[in-house]
């Protein structure tokens, strides 16, 4: 995916977002069954596997004098994907929906603000104005009038952070390393950080009957074993290499824009499969989101001088 045109980056990210959105009515049912550790140990542990045979086929050739660094990212990579979606799922347990999906879209305004207090890095006109859209539109779809902080909030303001961060380090890593190779080692760093996480912590493994024990019945629950498939093969094994291919042709503020999606899909899939109504607020909410996503992907294009030049017939510098 070396040769991919921004534009086709575009889609493929906004795919992944749709996947993202879709799995989070079914996520949601399976960790109300399993432990959020396991969930994710197993989830994680499959699209590490998934990737193998691409590797195969690719051939990815790993140079010994990257070897380290590769590790070092996919573990950096893999401890902030941990630390986000755990803190997203328990966080799950003491708050809403609602403020849990605005509260985890916080990661759209902080991914440019991140970049420019650690990295000193601005983003255009039109990728800020995405941002103050995204984040109006990710308030009225998620929240309204409601919005107010509990535990489970804190936990998801934490898991937005972890999310921010893990897409501006991708861009920092992906530039000179195996993508391939990178995406299998940091999905199995975070099935890994999930096991240790496991074991160490006295989480009920099994959620209906309030058990610490582990029954292999647990697993072949239609929700849980569905819900591990779709996520370990689709929103894990090819989301997280199509990001890191993905994101050597899009800055990291637009992959945030394309990201901010996810909630509209997640509020479609959850009034097809839960009967949940969008409502006035919710509807207006996702149409900002998506002129968002117009703005940053369009906005230099709408500016560029060169275009404007051959519109005119004359010829480009």
């Amino acid at each position: 995916m070396t040769g991919l045109s921004a534009r086709t980056a575009f889609f493929i990210l906004f795919s992944v977002a749709f996947i993202w959105g879709a799995e989070f009515v079914l996520v949601d049912l399976a960790v109300a069954k399993v432990s959020t550790n396991l969930f994710n140990a197993l989830r994680f542990a499959l699209a590490s596997l998934a990737l193998l045979p691409l590797y195969f086929i690719k051939k990815e050739v790993i140079d010994a004098d990257v070897l380290g660094r590769l590790f070092l990212a996919g573990f950096s990579l893999g401890f902030l994907l941990f630390i986000g979606f755990y803190a997203q799922t328990e966080g799950m347990r003491f708050t809403s929906v609602a403020n849990a999906g605005f509260i985890t879209g916080l990661s759209v305004p902080l991914v440019p603000v991140l970049a420019f207090l650690v990295f000193r890095q601005n983003a255009s006109w039109n990728v800020w104005l995405g941002v103050v859209c995204a984040t109006l539109g990710l308030y009225l779809l998620t929240v309204g009038d409601n919005l107010s902080f509990n535990q489970g909030d804190s936990l998801v303001l934490i898991c937005a952070f972890a999310f921010a961060f893990h897409i501006l380090l991708t861009d920092k890593f992906v530039t000179n390393l195996p993508i391939i190779s990178l995406s299998i080692i940091q999905m199995a760093a975070v099935a890994i950080y999930s096991l240790i996480a496991l074991v160490f912590t006295p989480e009920m493994i099994n959620q209906e009957t309030s058990s610490l024990s582990f029954n292999i019945s647990i697993l072949l629950d239609p929700i849980v074993l569905s819900g591990i498939l779709v996520t370990g093969l689709l929103g894990s094994a090819y989301a997280y290499w199509a990001q890191s291919a993905c994101q050597r042709h899009l800055e990291p503020a637009k992959v945030a824009l394309i990201f901010a999606t996810e909630p509209v899909f997640a509020f479609l899939s959850a009034w097809v499969f839960l009967g949940e109504i969008l409502g006035f607020k919710g509807s207006l909410g996702a149409l900002l989101i998506l002129a968002a996503i117009l703005v940053s992907e369009l906005g230099h294009t709408l500016t560029d001088k060169n275009l404007f030049k051959n519109i005119r017939g004359q010829k480009p510098n």
